[in-house]
């Protein structure tokens, strides 16, 4: 475990790495001893400095939520990352990616809650009960890490590799989907490049979305009104690049589009 003194060393490593997009070294080489706690503990006080200058968090989301990822990574639950206002984009304006280091896409439902779910004791019931609908999404997700290098501390720290999200038109309400079965598709124009199923994100999202309302609360945090909550990818991330446009397909809830500059 690493005292104050480091954590804050790691996330002004972390800081200037995003504000410089120049991405460094993973954090176990430079701070040995570094372990979850730490990280996340690194990755709030990045989260309370875009606080402080004004931003706003707008949800959360769950990452490593499937089991092939949990393996690669040695852990055996996901993790999670803030979403922030100034992160929240629109499919009608094209993303800069020279705003990011290694810019990459995943697709993924979107929760928006109603109700502020309960911490301890968060029920998948409680949550479809508190979504108000869930809507096709895109998250963007990054690395300041240098070519993804990344180990567990890395991702939490960093975020959880967190970027963007980019919230599709459609709407539907939790009880008229089977949340666990929806086929996913990403095209890049016309090209068929990932597909999926949300089983595929803790054999139900929902389930992710209960995990993640148990956690922050380990934190002193709630998952609140309002929120936008990822609660995880159900294809591969996909490498992006300018003048690139992508869409996801989803079945019975619509689409979402992105397009990059």
């Amino acid at each position: 475990m690493l005292d104050a003194t480091t954590r804050q060393a790691a996330a002004d490593a972390l800081w200037a790495a995003q504000s410089d997009r120049a991405p460094i070294d993973p954090l176990a080489e430079r701070f040995p001893g570094i372990d979850v706690v730490d990280a996340y503990e690194i990755q709030l006080l990045n989260i309370r400095r875009q606080l402080s200058a004004g931003a706003v968090v707008r949800g959360h989301k769950v990452g490593l939520s499937s089991p092939v990822m949990q393996q690669m990574m040695g852990v055996d639950e996901p993790d999670y990352g803030h979403l922030l206002d100034t992160m929240v984009l629109a499919e009608d304006r094209a993303v800069e990616t020279a705003r990011y280091c290694y810019p990459r896409i995943e697709v993924e439902i979107g929760y928006v809650l109603g109700d502020s779910l309960p911490g301890e004791g968060c029920t998948e019931e409680d949550v479809l009960a508190a979504t108000e609908y869930v809507v096709p999404s895109l998250e963007l997700i990054d690395s300041r890490i240098r070519d993804w290098r990344i180990g567990l501390a890395d991702t939490i720290a960093d975020n959880a590799s967190s970027a963007g999200v980019i919230l599709g038109a459609a709407r539907a309400k939790p009880g008229d989907l089977d949340l666990a079965d929806i086929e996913a598709v990403l095209f890049s124009g016309d090209t068929e490049i990932a597909r999926g199923n949300t089983s595929a994100v803790l054999g139900n999202p929902t389930t992710a979305v209960a995990w993640l309302a148990r956690k922050v609360a380990t934190f002193g945090v709630r998952l609140e009104a309002g929120h936008v909550i990822l609660p995880g990818s159900c294809t591969r991330a996909v490498d992006v690049a300018p003048g690139e446009e992508y869409r996801a397909d989803f079945t019975g809830l619509g689409s979402v589009t992105a397009r990059f500059a």
